[in-house]
């Protein structure tokens, strides 16, 4: 075992948040998650004392995530389908690195192995790519007014249109079947209202539909128990963090599952 394992324990949430939303799944980032941890308990010279632990583990992940994988290798319990959609792109890494775990374009160079330079560039046509992307219909469910309104004003700036804002669980299930969106941003906790989480478990029984959950409270989420969600915004977050993820989100829901703003 290696002689930092808490610190490893500690960042190893950061680093199965990071590959479900890269991945689009949570079955596809754990197993690349795994497979690290198998190669760590194997080679644990890879994280030395005194290292930069968050760090090594991410770009330890990316060695391993951006391999060309062959069949009958690690991750034998991955389609061929699904292990094509988990290789993702240059400009979805340097965005969730950058925006969602919060690293310097330096360290995310390291993390990915690309020169500064290199990484400086990839992170302006990754932005571009962003704010092209095709805006869709949003149900925000959060039961603090100001919070609430907040999260409405940026995603509508960001192009998006708000169909509803509910503040408790039947709220957002009733407004859920008569608008039909393309995205739910949530929180986990309504207060009075209910739980955020039981209300986007009803509203996936009806749909596909992907969920954001936007929480102070991460550590509820991030467990180690299944389901998780793919994509999580710690509260307070960066505008920046929150479009980020909301383009990740829809990358990977297909058009007949995402409701389009007219133009």
């Amino acid at each position: 075992m290696p002689a930092n394992s808490d610190e490893i324990v500690h960042n190893l949430k950061y680093v199965r948040r990071y590959a479900r939303a890269l991945m689009g799944s949570q079955e596809s980032g754990d197993l690349y998650v795994r497979v690290c941890l198998e190669a760590l308990l194997a080679e644990p010279d890879v994280l030395p004392a005194g290292a930069d632990v968050k760090r090594g583990l991410f770009r330890l992940f990316h060695a391993i995530s951006n391999r060309n994988l062959e069949p009958g290798e690690e991750l034998v319990d991955l389609s061929v389908e699904a292990r094509l959609r988990a290789l993702p792109a240059s400009e979805r890494q340097i965005l969730l690195l950058t925006s969602l775990e919060g690293f310097s374009i330096a360290d995310a160079a390291v993390i990915l192995d690309t020169p500064l330079a290199g990484a400086e560039a990839l992170l302006v046509d990754a932005w571009a790519t962003v704010n092209r992307q095709i805006a869709t219909t949003i149900l925000v469910i959060e039961d603090e007014p100001v919070i609430a309104l907040d999260i409405a004003s940026l995603v509508t700036d960001l192009g998006h249109k708000v169909v509803g804002v509910a503040a408790s669980q039947a709220e957002a299930v009733a407004i859920f079947k008569r608008t039909q969106p393309g995205l739910v941003l949530a929180d986990i906790d309504l207060g009075a209202g209910g739980s955020g989480i039981a209300a986007v478990t009803e509203i996936l029984r009806m749909s596909s539909v992907p969920v954001i959950f936007v929480t102070a409270y991460p550590e509820r989420l991030l467990t180690g128990g299944r389901p998780e969600p793919t994509y999580l915004v710690t509260k307070p977050f960066e505008p920046d963090t929150l479009k980020v993820t909301i383009s990740q989100a829809l990358s990977f829901t297909t058009t007949g599952q995402t409701r389009r703003v007219a133009v």
